[in-house]
């Protein structure tokens, strides 16, 4: 399969694109039908610069194209994809099972939880995993897997009390058997071209923005930290996400602003304070300029 150039390939967001129940959902959950019927059966290269993404197929089979490799494979199986990597699918009538998409703040936030259990790169590398390629002795973390999964489309399909914190629970317990798995299993590809060390320069950039959106750091140095130059960062988000570095930043630090604003009860001006703005009049032109609309009345639309 010819490559498609990396500049061509769209980015998805899941909660804009496909459901509007909440477009800035931070663990979405679907069925694979419902999105293959959404997105079509044969659906083309596309990426989710955002979001870690996880397939379990639990019937029938997939031919997959994962950031440039082939492959084929029949259920019980999954996929692993990080945010950028671009992947395609194709697969039969009859082909089901689960599709968990999750912010990369999350994920990052539960492994920072667990300091020293897993291998830097785990996160970094995709996957595509059959249940019949796996050690006997890892039957029983996928079996886990799927139900961990299957309670939590049971919890997205409702809105019960502590939802939001069941679901990141759910979520979490999913992503460990998850990194059991990949850990018993060869990773699917190695870094070997350009574009994949572009690849993981964006992702680390991604972690240095985690670790450090309120500080607001410059851009010089968030490169020099990254050994680059700022052009060369800036060209390298421009093509993984469409995105200039700067507003990568600003996308963290509205996400964040966005979460505290619906699951907190502290006020706008303390919120400004957590997320570094010196100046909480600064941080209310910041937030309506990007959102058309002031932190006060966002927090009371989304509390309606």
């Amino acid at each position: 399969m010819t490559a498609t150039p990396l500049q061509a390939i769209p980015d998805i967001h899941i909660g804009r694109v496909y459901d509007q129940r909440d477009p800035e959902c931070e663990i979405h959950y679907e069925t694979f039908g419902r999105l293959a019927d959404f997105f079509g059966r044969n659906t083309p290269p596309h990426r989710h610069y955002c979001f870690f993404q996880l397939h379990i197929l639990t019937r029938g089979s997939v031919r997959l194209n994962l950031d440039d490799v082939a492959y084929c494979g029949d259920a019980p199986l999954l996929i692993f994809t990080p945010p950028t990597l671009p992947h395609a699918f194709y697969s039969e009538e009859d082909t089901d099972g689960h599709v968990l998409t999750v912010r990369q703040e999350v994920v990052r936030d539960w492994y920072r939880a667990m300091p020293g259990q897993w291998p830097e790169t785990l996160l970094r590398l995709p996957a595509f995993v059959e249940l019949s390629r796996l050690p006997a002795a890892s039957a029983a973390d996928f079996e886990a897997l799927v139900r961990t999964v299957e309670l939590l489309q049971r919890e997205a399909e409702g809105d019960g009390k502590g939802h939001s914190a069941l679901l990141r629970a759910l979520g979490e317990c999913a992503f460990i058997h998850l990194s059991r798995l990949l850990l018993a299993h060869e990773p699917a590809a190695v870094a070997r071209s350009e574009r994949s060390e572009d690849v993981r320069l964006f992702l680390q950039f991604c972690d240095l923005v985690e670790a450090h959106f309120r500080d607001h750091l410059t851009l010089s140095e968030y490169a020099g930290r990254l050994s680059v130059t700022e052009a060369r960062l800036n060209d390298i988000c421009r093509r993984m996400a469409d995105l200039p570095s700067k507003e990568i930043v600003h996308e963290r630090l509205l996400q964040e602003a966005r979460r505290l604003l619906r699951f907190s009860a502290v006020p706008v001006s303390e919120i400004s304070y957590q997320l570094g703005f010196a100046d909480p009049a600064y941080f209310s032109r910041f937030f309506t300029k990007r959102t058309g609309t002031p932190p006060s009345q966002f927090r009371l639309a989304e509390h309606k």
